[in-house]
């Protein structure tokens, strides 16, 4: 089970701001879908070269105020 939990609704600003800040990352690579957030981190650590725990705390922090642009 997931540690963290991303609504739709907040998902296409959290997309945003991870392009922004991994511009390597495609629309391929942040599919997301409702109760997936699972498949999103792993695919998320592969391609980023991250561990679990890097990839759970820089979602959760693009969440904190997801209307913000910094992440």
């Amino acid at each position: 089970m997931a540690e963290i939990t991303i609504a739709i609704k907040d998902w296409d600003r959290l997309k945003i701001k991870l392009k922004r800040k991994y511009n390597h990352l495609t629309d391929e690579d942040l599919v997301f879908a409702p109760s997936k957030e699972d498949d999103l981190i792993n695919h998320l650590q592969e391609r980023l070269h991250r561990n679990r725990e890097y990839v759970v705390f820089t979602l959760k922090k693009g969440l904190i105020n997801v209307d913000n642009n910094r992440l």
